[in-house]
C-alpha cells in the first residue's frame, strides 16, 4: 500500500510488504485531521503482519495505537509518543447469507456489496465512515441497526494471551456503543468480523427508525427495497454532513461526537423536571426505552436546547452547519480548539438540565 497519503515523514522504510515510517503525521489518517505526529508508524496489510507489529511493541514495552479508519479518533496535538499500526488488511468473503470482513476493509463499501448480492441486515448503516474492524468496537449502529444484530463472531488478536481467539456475540458482551473490546481496549486487535445477514428476496430489514421510514414513504416494520433502504439513509447521512466529503467542512468530524445519555428512573425523573422549569411545563424531552428502569434521550436535543445552535463556535472547531450533534474541524483547527468546544458544550448541558454528555470517539493523550 501506497503511503502518500500520510505526508512528509522524517524517515521511512520497508519491511518485506510491511511499511514502516518515522515521525509520521497522523493527522491525515483521521476524519477530523487533527492530531501530532506518531513515533512510529507501521501499516500492515496480512493479519500475520498486523499479529507481529503488536507483538514487537509489547515485547519492546512500547506504547501501541491501533489505526482502521480513523473516524473515530481523536489525537492529541503533541501526538503519539509510540507506535500506530494502521490496519490495511483486506478481504471481503460471502458465503450463502454469510459474510466475513477483513478489519481494514472500508465499511461503506462492505455495506454497499451487500446491499449488491441482496442481503438484508446492515443496509442503514450506510455511509458511516471507517474500518470493518471497529465496527463491533463500538458496536456501531444508525436508522434502527446495529452491528450487534447480524455479528456472529469477530476473531481477534488476545495481546494478554498471545493467541488469536474467535469470541461468540454473546461474549463480545454488546450494549449502546459499547463492548467488550471498548471496555477493555489494550486487549484486543481485532482482525476479523463474521455477520449473518438476510436474504429477503431484495427487500431490506424491517424498517424500524421513524426518519427513515417517513424518507422512504412507509411505516416502521415495513420492509422496501435494499437499494432504496441504502440511498434514503445516504441522503439523511449526506444532509447532516455525515458522509465524508473532502471539500465539506461538516464532514471534518468524527460524526457523532456525543452519545444519546441513558438514565435512570431517578434520573430522568430530575431531568425531566430541569426541561420544564426551562422550556416551559408542557416540554417534554426525547424518551426511549432503554432496559429495565433506563431511559435514553437525545444529545442532539440536549445541546440544540442548551443553547448551542448549527454553526456555534467563534474559531477553527466549531459544531455543524447541519447537525448539533457534530463537531468539526473548519480547516486550521487544534485538537484543543476541538476539546475546548466540546468542554464547552458539556458544561453547558450539564447546567442546563443536569446531564453529563459523553464523547464517543476515542480520546488519545487528551481528555474532555
Amino acid at each position: 500500500m501506497r503511503l502518500v497519503a500520510v505526508g512528509l515523514p522524517v524517515a521511512s522504510r520497508s519491511l518485506g510488504r510491511v511499511q514502516e515510517l518515522h515521525d509520521a503525521p497522523l493527522a491525515p489518517l483521521t476524519t477530523f485531521r487533527l492530531g501530532g505526529p506518531a513515533t512510529r508508524l507501521v501499516t500492515a496489510a496480512t493479519d500475520t503482519e498486523v499479529i507481529a507489529a503488536v507483538r514487537e511493541a509489547d515485547d519492546s514495552g512500547t506504547p501501541l495505537l491501533v489505526i482502521g479508519g480513523g473516524s473515530n479518533l481523536v489525537i492529541g496535538d503533541k501526538g503519539f509518543d509510540g507506535t500506530a499500526l494502521r490496519i490495511a488488511t483486506t478481504g471481503f468473503e460471502l458465503r450463502g447469507t454469510t459474510l466475513e470482513l477483513a478489519a481494514g476493509e472500508v465499511w461503506t463499501d462492505a455495506v454497499a456489496r451487500t446491499v449488491e448480492a441482496g442481503l438484508a441486515g446492515v443496509e442503514c448503516l450506510a455511509g458511516i465512515p471507517g474500518s470493518a474492524g471497529a465496527t463491533p468496537i463500538q458496536n456501531v449502529g444508525a436508522y434502527g441497526q446495529e452491528v450487534s444484530s447480524t455479528i456472529t463472531e469477530v476473531v481477534a488478536y488476545d495481546r494478554r494471551a498471545g493467541e488469536t481467539v474467535t469470541l461468540s456475540n454473546e461474549e463480545c458482551a454488546f450494549s449502546y456503543r459499547h463492548s467488550r473490546f471498548k471496555s477493555d481496549p489494550e486487549r484486543y486487535v481485532v482482525l476479523r468480523v463474521r455477520f449473518e445477514l438476510e436474504d429477503a428476496g431484495g427487500l431490506s430489514a424491517p424498517v424500524r427508525y421513524a426518519e427513515a421510514a417517513r424518507a422512504l414513504g412507509a411505516e416502521p416494520g415495513d420492509r422496501v427495497p435494499l437499494a432504496d433502504a441504502r440511498k434514503t439513509v445516504l441522503k439523511l447521512r449526506a444532509g447532516k454532513g455525515m458522509v465524508l466529503d473532502p471539500e465539506d467542512h461538516d464532514t471534518w468530524s468524527a460524526g457523532s461526537f456525543f452519545t444519546n445519555p441513558i438514565l435512570t428512573d431517578e434520573q430522568f425523573a430530575d431531568f425531566h423536571a430541569r426541561v420544564r422549569k426551562r422550556l416551559g411545563d408542557g416540554a417534554e424531552p426525547p424518551a426511549y426505552p432503554a432496559g429495565k428502569g433506563r431511559t435514553k434521550t437525545s444529545a442532539a436535543w440536549l445541546i440544540d436546547k442548551a443553547g448551542f445552535t448549527k454553526g456555534y463556535g467563534s474559531g477553527a472547531a466549531r459544531i455543524s452547519t447541519k447537525h448539533t450533534l457534530a463537531l468539526t474541524n473548519r480547516g486550521g483547527a487544534t485538537t484543543e480548539d476541538l476539546l475546548e468546544l466540546a468542554r464547552e458544550v458539556v458544561t453547558g448541558v450539564r447546567d442546563a438540565f443536569g446531564v453529563t454528555l459523553v464523547n464517543e470517539p476515542v480520546t488519545v493523550g487528551v481528555s474532555l
